[in-house]
C-alpha cells in the first residue's frame, strides 16, 4: 500500500486570517491535491511559556510546562514534514512561536532526522530574510532537510489578506509545497532502496572544558 504522508503546519501569527494563513492555504491546496494529510495549527495567541533551562525534559522527554508544546511534539513525531510560519516582529519571528519551537525541539527525544522542514515568513516591507534564516536554524540543527522554492519563502502584506495581491509570493508557496512532497517521497523511497545514512555516536565539545 502506498505510504500516506503527513505535514504539520504551525502558524505563529495571532491572526486567523493573516498573511501567514493565506500563504499556508496556498501550500495546503497543493498538499491536499496530492493526497498529503495536513494538520494546520494557529498558536500565536496561546500563552506559551519560554524555556527556563530546568533540564527536566532530559529525564522525561517532554517539557515541564504541560501546554500546547508537548502536544506539538507528539504531532511532529508522527509527521513527515513540518512547516513553520511567522510574521516579522522587529526583524524576528513571533515570540510565542519561538518559545514553542525552542521548547519543542529541545525537550522531545525522538529522532527528527530526515523529516522535511520549511519556513514561511510575511512582512509589510522588510525583515523577511532575517526571520527566514532564524526559523531554518531549527531544521539545520536537527538533521532535517530544508525544502526550498524558486525564491525565499516570503509573502508581503500588512493588513490581513493583503498578501492576496502578492502573486509571486503565492506562487513561491505552491512551488514550496510541491518540492516538500517530492522530498518526502524521495526520502521514503531512499529509506526503502538505499537505507539510512551511517550514523556516529554523538560527540559534544564544550568550549570551556
Amino acid at each position: 500500500m502506498e505510504k500516506k504522508f503527513k505535514v504539520l503546519m504551525i502558524n505563529g501569527s495571532p491572526r486567523t486570517k493573516g498573511n501567514i494563513a493565506l500563504a499556508f492555504s496556498e501550500m495546503e491546496k497543493v498538499f491536499l491535491q496530492n493526497g498529503v494529510e495536513v494538520e494546520n495549527l494557529l498558536i500565536g495567541k496561546e500563552p506559551i511559556h519560554g524555556c527556563i533551562a530546568c533540564e527536566s525534559c532530559r529525564k522525561t522527554g517532554k517539557c515541564v510546562f504541560d501546554d500546547i508544546v508537548n502536544s506539538l511534539s507528539e504531532k511532529l513525531e508522527k509527521a513527515d514534514g513540518l512547516v513553520i510560519g511567522s510574521p516579522v516582529y522587529y526583524g524576528s519571528a513571533n515570540g510565542a512561536l519561538l518559545s514553542a519551537l525552542q521548547r519543542m525541539f529541545y525537550s522531545s527525544h525522538f529522532d527528527k532526522s530526515l523529516k522535511v522542514g520549511a519556513s514561511v515568513v510575511s512582512a509589510r516591507r522588510s525583515g523577511c530574510t532575517a526571520t527566514f534564516d532564524e526559523l531554518n536554524k531549527f531544521f539545520t540543527l536537527s538533521n532535517m532537510p530544508v525544502a526550498t522554492s524558486q525564491y525565499w519563502n516570503n509573502i508581503y502584506g500588512w493588513e490581513p489578506g493583503e498578501g492576496q495581491v502578492d502573486e509571486e509570493g503565492k506562487q513561491v508557496m505552491r512551488v514550496l509545497a510541491r518540492n516538500m512532497i517530492f522530498l518526502m517521497k524521495s526520502i521514503s523511497l531512499g529509506k526503502e532502496t538505499i537505507g539510512l545514512p551511517e550514523t556516529e555516536d554523538r560527540v559534544w565539545t564544550n568550549f570551556t572544558r
